[in-house]
């Protein structure tokens, strides 16, 4: 018998042990942890503007919830054996570049705020980009695991820059800056984790970063953007206002917050305050320590999908586990950085916590997507043995 389940253990994508021994239990604590926490400030931050302009304060918290509801995704992930993910690579890649393209045509992309970034699809909104992230992870995740040897040339690398900048372009299009150097940044993490060299990295990041001040240029808004983050008091009834709005309820917070439901910056002060900017409304609540105790549990979040990573089975795993853990650290940190003023405002949400179903469905699902490489890791299959 033993030597039978040795056998079956070669096949690494065969094996599904027993899931409540080697499912990252902790990893799923903590997601579970920032999807109902999330569904908490958003209701905190939106509950004014939800009476203001809905008639119901409950509006954003409902739809948080329908979003966290998408938790599900993370189990359904979780049973699909992630082996089958790269063998769809070019399905989901074709899939992702789609959604962008569809985007972009009258009458089918939603327009609002000046920018055309989702789909109407009856029951929800669906921002394709979000889609479209996780898209790449899975495309580049298994290129560099059937080219590792390649990763050192330039040729190696080609594919996944290639399409990586096809995604960045048509979601520059919407137009969506901040989701654009979201990708970008998740693009040249993974060609690191996949080998890159540094010569290679240079050449690529010095065009890219005189093409970010190219872009900034040729659109008024986005230099007004850069101008009021260098100096927000210079205009602070207009450009500065979001930012200047987002310093007073980090600083009101102090130390221990003004506590739960609390915050004054809610009340029309702060705009989207329950999306792209709660974190400004969680340091005005819960102060110095809620932020930190918010960024501790992000990155023990990152921690785990590391260790899932370290234990994958096979290069797949690995780089999907890697990837994934890329792009919800990329993401939380350019979030917080704009709350923060640490670089010019943007927007973009916190991964789990900012009002937003497409984000929380997408990546539920692919920390589900983790958890299957967990179920089918080294450890998991010694444990047959």
């Amino acid at each position: 018998m033993a030597e039978r389940l040795k056998a079956k253990s070669k096949n690494f994508s065969a094996v599904l042990p027993d899931r409540s021994a080697h499912f990252d239990v902790p990893l799923t604590a903590v997601t579970v942890a920032l999807l109902a926490f999330g569904v908490l400030m958003v209701y905190s931050a939106s509950m004014y503007s939800g009476e203001v302009n809905y008639g119901n304060e409950f509006f954003f918290m409902y739809k948080q919830i329908f979003g966290a509801i998408g938790g599900l995704a993370m189990f359904a992930m979780t049973v699909v054996d992630y082996h089958k993910l790269a063998k769809s690579r070019f399905v989901i890649l074709a899939v992702s570049i789609l959604l962008l393209a569809l985007v972009l045509i009258p009458g089918v992309g939603i327009e609002n705020y000046g920018a055309r970034r989702w789909l109407n699809l009856g029951v929800i909104t669906l921002q394709s980009s979000e889609v479209a992230k996780v898209g790449y992870v899975i495309f580049a995740a298994a290129y560099m695991s059937r080219n590792s040897k390649k990763m050192t040339t330039i040729r190696g690398v080609f594919p996944l820059i290639a399409v990586g900048v096809v995604i960045c372009a048509l979601i520059m299009l919407e137009p969506n800056m901040s989701v654009t150097m979201c990708v970008a940044l998740l693009m040249l993490t993974m060609l690191v984790i996949g080998g890159m060299r540094v010569k290679h990295l240079v050449m690529l990041v010095v065009p890219l970063a005189a093409l970010v001040v190219v872009l900034i240029a040729v659109e008024p808004y986005r230099l007004a953007r850069l101008l009021a983050f260098l100096d927000p008091w210079a205009s602070p009834l207009e450009e500065g206002y979001q930012l200047l709005q987002s310093f007073y309820g980090l600083g009101s917070g102090g130390l221990l917050g003004v506590g739960l439901f609390n915050s004054r910056q809610k009340y029309l002060f702060l705009p989207f305050a329950e999306s792209d900017f709660i974190f400004s409304v969680i340091g005005e609540e819960f102060g110095y320590i809620g932020c930190l105790i918010v960024i501790a549990a992000f990155c023990f979040m990152i921690y785990r999908l590391a260790v899932i990573a370290q234990n994958a089975a096979d290069r797949f795993g690995f780089f999907l586990s890697s990837g994934m853990a890329a792009l919800i650290g990329v993401q939380v940190l350019i979030n917080i950085a704009v709350v923060t003023g640490s670089i010019p405002p943007t927007g973009i949400p916190l991964p789990f916590i900012s009002a937003g179903s497409s984000s929380l469905i997408v990546f539920c699902a692919g920390i589900g997507m983790c958890q299957s490489v967990s179920l089918r890791s080294h450890a998991s299959v010694r444990a047959l043995l």
